[in-house]
């Protein structure tokens, strides 16, 4: 018995670590996906801020571009 634990000791230690890396291994794949999804969802946070940016813009935009009209309209008539 004491033989055979002496003789297979470093199978029976390599077999622990290799079970402490898959668990670890497991345990960072989990936490990626949480930072994915994280990631996915401040993307869209962030693609709702920037649509909203620019109709912001387009709608200043559109009144200077009317108010230049307007302008143009009343130098026009003089």
């Amino acid at each position: 018995m004491t033989e055979n634990l002496l003789k297979f000791w470093p199978v029976a230690l390599a077999f622990v670590g290799f079970l402490v890396w898959l668990i670890r291994l497991e345990a960072r794949s989990v936490e990626n996906t949480k930072e994915i999804k994280r990631l996915w969802h401040q993307r869209k946070e962030d693609m709702d801020l920037a649509k909203a940016a620019r109709d912001d813009t387009n709608a200043m935009l559109a009144e200077i571009r009317d108010d230049i009209k307007a302008l143009i309209a009343k130098v026009g008539s003089k």
